[in-house]
């Protein structure tokens, strides 16, 4: 039998409480993402946040992979990009930025099949050397795309003509969506989907054996076809 692809799974870290245990500091990810991907026939290993990791142990974990999943979460840090803060921007997690920023670079080095969702989509656009906008209803007029804390939304997103992702899930798609940040530059990528109100909801890399951020939240819904084709991929 065909081992199943392994696929890495990026993960927060924030205080969290289960049994007796209240506001344990713990490295997680929503099952959810471990559910879809399992269902696509994956084996998934969790990768916790870390502060300065070497070039050569991201180049040994990327090698293990056959996969790489970036997961939403909290915004990236802006003078990752050369900013300063918003005044609503949540604190800066660090830990996470340094390993997903190197992650996703050595990734793009290896070709390795990739899928960033939400924050994930921003940190492949900020490692690429792009920039994002800091809060949406600033730019768009209203908090549509995340209307209140731990509330997603649904919206529709059209789909590029001859693009890998209209390939995947169609012209037009209706997703599930919780991010107040937007990718405003995204180098080397295409614009492969927008909102209706003209925010970018997803980027891919066309030459690449499968490159895609969306910027919505794919494992919340019930249309988990992204996570079968990064598998497909990763086969």
């Amino acid at each position: 039998m065909r081992p199943r692809p392994l696929v890495g799974v990026t993960t927060y870290n924030e205080p969290a409480s289960w049994g007796v245990w209240r506001e344990v500091q713990a490295a997680l990810v929503p099952q959810a993402y471990v559910d879809a991907l399992r269902a696509a026939g994956a084996r998934v290993v969790l990768l916790p946040p870390e502060r300065d990791p070497s070039a050569e142990e991201i180049a040994d974990l990327v090698g293990r992979l056959d996969a790489l999943v970036v997961a939403g979460g909290a915004d990236v840090d802006p003078v990752r990009y050369g900013e300063q803060p918003h005044a609503v921007l949540q604190p800066p997690r660090r830990d996470r930025d340094d390993l997903e920023l190197a992650l996703v670079q050595a990734a793009v080095a290896a070709d390795l099949p990739l899928l960033g969702v939400c924050r994930g989509m921003q940190v492949m656009a900020v490692a690429a050397g792009g920039a994002l906008e800091q809060h949406l209803p600033d730019v768009v007029g209203h908090a549509g795309h995340c209307p209140a804390p731990g509330e997603y939304a649904s919206h529709g997103v059209r789909t590029a003509d001859g693009s890998r992702l209209r390939e995947v899930l169609g012209e037009r798609v209706d997703v599930p969506t919780y991010h107040h940040q937007g990718v405003i530059s995204h180098p080397g990528y295409a614009a492969t989907a927008w909102a209706d109100d003209g925010v970018v909801e997803a980027i891919e890399m066309p030459a690449a054996r499968f490159r895609i951020g969306v910027q919505w939240h794919p494992e919340v819904g019930t249309d988990l076809r992204l996570f079968d084709a990064l598998v497909m991929a990763a086969s």
